[in-house]
This record gives structure tokens, C-alpha cells and sequence, in this order.
């Protein structure tokens, strides 16, 4: 995959945010060059741990995570882009704090699975993936699905005792 490049990061309430993402072919060009944009602005930002098409302005079915340098993190699939993922497994419901890219100055309280399932295909090859997650990085990789449906972490607070000013904990 080249190396790509870094690309802004949009902001709510961009229409992009809350819309449904298609599916898309994850051989075809246009998709390999997204993952290595996607991976080059995850990399742009720091502290970042994932990132999702919509939230570059694409309306496609593609995530990006990187959960291994977090200090909560329990698995690690690595560096990863995954088209069309889709969750096939959740389990061990709990909350935890949660930011984003697309929202700035606020953190949640979110109750997310802890373990977890997903399905999807590699991006150039379209081999298919299966990864298995916990803890940080199944919190993670859950926040970008939701990108890919148009819900923000924001839709997912309980009430208002929920939202905090932002602080470093999952961002995506």
C-alpha cells in the first residue's frame, strides 16, 4: 500500500457524519489509495487510535485502528485497515470513556462491548479478515463501525452526567 496522505479531519455536524457509508469493492484503486490516506491521517495525529472513511469525507465502508500503543490496550491486531467490516460477535458489556476527531472538547462515558468480533476484507487483496478484540481495542474498533452507520459517540450518551470535557482516552 503506498504511503498516502494526511487529510483533514471533518468535524461535526458535517452531513458525511450522520449518513449510512456504502459498501464498496476493496480491490478497486480509489479504495487502496482511501486506506493508506486513512492510515497516513491516523498517523498525522497524535494520540490518535483510529479512524473511519466518513470522517475523511468519504461515504465508504472502511475503518482504520491502531490500538497497540494505548496503555489499555489487551489484544492488538496491529496497523490495520479493514473494508466493509461488520460486527459478527459482542459480548462483556461495560463503559468507558471515549473522544473523537470529528468532536472537539468533549469525552463520554460509553457502555461498548469488551469483546468482540469482526469480519471484513483487506484492502488492495480483499482477502477476507477476521479479528477478535478486547478491552481498548474492541472500545475502538466499535467507535469507527459507528462511523460507518452515522452515529457519533455523542449518540450513544446516556445523559447529560455522561458528557466530560475532553480528556485522553479512546479517540477515533
Amino acid at each position: 500500500m503506498s504511503t498516502g496522505t494526511a487529510r483533514e479531519v471533518l468535524g461535526a455536524p458535517h452531513p458525511v457524519l450522520s449518513a449510512s457509508a456504502d459498501e464498496v469493492d476493496p480491490t478497486a484503486p480509489e479504495v487502496v489509495a482511501a486506506a493508506a490516506d486513512l492510515l497516513a491521517t491516523m498517523r498525522d495525529q497524535p494520540g490518535m487510535s483510529g479512524l473511519a472513511a466518513p470522517q475523511i469525507g468519504l461515504s465508504w465502508r472502511l475503518i482504520a485502528f491502531d490500538a497497540g500503543p494505548h496503555p489499555r490496550s489487551r489484544s492488538w491486531a496491529g496497523e490495520l485497515v479493514v473494508v466493509n467490516p461488520r460486527l459478527a460477535q459482542a459480548s462483556r458489556w461495560e463503559g468507558g470513556r471515549e473522544r473523537c476527531a470529528s468532536v472537539a472538547g468533549l469525552s463520554a462515558d460509553i457502555r461498548r462491548a469488551s469483546r468482540i468480533t469482526v469480519l471484513g476484507r483487506l484492502p488492495g487483496s480483499g482477502d477476507r479478515v477476521t479479528i477478535e478484540a478486547d478491552a481498548f481495542e474492541a472500545r475502538c474498533i466499535q467507535h469507527q463501525l459507528d462511523h460507518l452507520d452515522g452515529v457519533l459517540f455523542l449518540d450513544r450518551v446516556a445523559g447529560a452526567l455522561s458528557l466530560h470535557r475532553r480528556s485522553d482516552m479512546c479517540d477515533g
